[in-house]
């Protein structure tokens, strides 16, 4: 759970336990964080307290590898007439109140701009929420596994001063998908005749979560691209199926200098990835 903080002072907290931490919160009179207790009958939606504008990585896939920490952005607004001790967002997979687990590990809020209409307060909220595939709040061992690669649902939670929480299930989501990478790129012979073929190899892999390796990943279409000396900008010469290993391989005309690379785009489960560059000198 996080507090409402100001953009000078911004501070890293762990997620709450959602339903059960805010029931807690009520009860004691201050908020719980990382508390595992029963979860109370199920709460309604306050009318006098909604969430919105929820948008995690701008909308876009966060890309998680096996071991690193990935850093998103979150944006929301929570609208309320009432007044609020704190208020979070966060989001889970699993149901809700049962036995729900988080995504991030950390959230950090750097800003709450705050305004009024109509009679109600609105809190625009700019976070930045940390992932650990190793270190889950929650889930399957504390860690991800590969079903985890799928859309994450969200909730919002608000506790209000003097006593009482607002839970909403909201419509927002946002989508986990494994890292993938290209391993060794090699581009040769270097250097070589102008007319004369370039062989380029590779091999394509990715975030195996369940078992915490990078795994061969086949029969993926991948594609090669070029950048000309002196250009910032790489275009697709060919598309190459790898085969059932995650092997690439492929053979070009060499024309001009400039540098090779592997593009893969990506799935609904697999993020996208670059290989490394390799520069080959035409003569």
């Amino acid at each position: 759970m996080i507090t409402s903080i100001s953009a000078a002072a911004p501070q890293r907290h762990r997620p709450s336990t959602g339903r059960r931490a805010a029931a807690a919160a009520v009860a004691g009179g201050m908020a719980l964080v990382g508390v595992s207790l029963t979860a109370p009958t199920a709460h309604a939606a306050d009318s006098d307290i909604s969430f919105s504008n929820v948008v995690f990585n701008n909308g876009k896939p966060i890309v998680v590898g096996i071991s690193a920490e990935v850093e998103a952005p979150l944006r929301y607004t929570v609208k309320s007439n009432v007044t609020l001790d704190s208020w979070w967002v966060d989001a889970y997979r699993g149901t809700y109140g049962t036995n729900e687990y988080k995504l991030a590990v950390f959230t950090t809020r750097w800003n709450c701009g705050q305004s009024s209409a109509g009679g109600y307060t609105f809190h625009d909220c700019d976070e930045t929420i940390t992932v650990d595939p190793d270190n889950m709040p929650g889930g399957n061992g504390n860690k991800l596994v590969n079903s985890d690669a799928t859309d994450w649902k969200t909730v919002g939670t608000a506790l209000k001063k003097g006593g009482g929480y607002d839970t909403d299930l909201l419509s927002a989501t946002v989508r986990l998908q494994r890292a993938s990478r290209i391993q060794n790129m090699n581009a040769s012979p270097e250097p070589v005749i102008k007319g004369s073929p370039i062989t380029v190899t590779g091999t394509v892999q990715r975030a195996n979560w369940s078992l915490h390796r990078y795994d061969n990943y086949g029969g993926r279409l991948v594609k090669l691209q070029f950048k000309p000396a002196g250009s910032s900008t790489y275009t697709t010469v060919k598309e190459v199926t790898a085969s059932t290993t995650g092997y690439l391989k492929t053979t070009v005309t060499a024309s001009q200098d400039g540098t090779w690379r592997w593009r893969y785009s990506g799935n609904t489960t697999t993020g996208a990835s670059n290989s490394s560059d390799d520069y080959v000198d035409v003569n």
